[in-house]
């Protein structure tokens, strides 16, 4: 094996003739994919956590509890991980039983509210790596907070059934919009 002067590796047997250029760009380019890859399993991760900002709490806290209660550190998990879902199924179930709005949208503030704080934390936290202006900053986590907010109120709300309005129920022998009684 040789080596050439601009410092290529140079098989003298004539089997291959690579360079040290190309490997790097590969490299670089693997590099690149692999962080937009991860920096998007984070974002993911945070705006998931942010969510669930309520379930996540309660679960941390109760985890925490029993691990200084001496439940060890897989049955700490394991409390956290069923206190926290059940947080979130409780909520979900209260909404759906609760018929009066104003019991409704106290339930959905319950778990709207900490996660729009923590989806403005977590969007003013990345952005202050990329924006200078503090306007811009207070923009951009606003906007995170009134997305995570209403995502975490879409899905408390989501697997509630329509609240019956005056009494009013929708008949499901009703014949399509457009259809007359000449037509049935």
């Amino acid at each position: 094996m040789g080596y050439s002067l601009d410092g290529a590796v140079v098989v003298v047997e004539g089997a291959t003739h690579a360079t040290l250029v190309a490997g790097a760009i590969t490299m670089i380019v693997i590099g690149i994919l692999l962080n937009i890859v991860g920096l998007g399993i984070f974002c993911w991760l945070l705006f998931s956590l942010a969510i669930n900002a309520l379930p996540f709490f309660v679960g941390t806290t109760a985890g925490i509890y029993s691990l200084q209660a001496g439940a060890g550190p897989f049955g700490a998990v394991v409390v956290g991980l069923l206190t926290g879902t059940f947080t979130l199924a409780a909520g979900q179930y209260a909404f759906a039983v609760a018929r009066v709005p104003i019991v409704r949208l106290a339930i959905v503030l319950l778990f709207a509210v900490p996660a729009a704080c923590a989806g403005y934390e977590a969007t003013f936290s990345l952005v202050h790596f990329g924006i200078p202006s503090e306007r811009w900053r207070e923009a951009f986590a606003a906007f995170g907070a009134i997305t995570v907010g209403g995502t975490a109120w879409a899905r408390v709300s989501i697997m509630a059934e329509p609240a019956r309005i005056g009494g009013i129920t929708p008949d499901p022998t009703q014949p399509p919009i457009g259809v007359t009684a000449k037509d049935r």
